[in-house]
């Protein structure tokens, strides 16, 4: 059966926009481009806003029964390659030894001037 589920997580906040946080389709979960926007990290360093995205996939992988030693893919979207190292970093830290496959893209801005990151992220369940 191909069941598609369409799920909101409501530690994340109201999603104002027309998409869901996670989709669910048979052993897979996609996640949506999360942000730190609406949380205290909305102003500061790519650093900081990566580790709240980090905080809400995990919220998300967790209600669904899975981790992050199960990711399999990530699409980060950052307005600005600046602070590259700090990112590294916060990406070494939370993946751990289960390094996901990945795609980098600079963009000109996020929906907020103040957000420096999106990310998306695939799990295996």
């Amino acid at each position: 059966m191909n069941k598609v589920e369409r799920k909101n997580y409501p530690e994340l906040g109201e999603v104002k926009a027309p998409y869901v946080h996670a989709v669910k389709h048979l052993h897979t979960l996609y996640i949506s481009g999360l942000t730190a926007f609406g949380t205290a990290a909305q102003h500061a360093g790519i650093a900081e806003q990566a580790e709240e995205v980090f905080s809400q996939i995990r919220k998300v992988a967790q209600a669904e029964g899975t981790n992050f030693s199960s990711l399999i893919k990530v699409t980060i979207f950052i307005t600005s390659f600046e602070e590259i190292d700090a990112l590294r970093e916060v990406l070494y830290r939370n993946y751990g030894n289960a390094l996901p496959a990945s795609s980098l893209v600079e963009v000109s801005r996020l929906f907020s001037p103040d957000l420096k990151i999106e990310i998306e992220a695939v799990f295996g369940l």
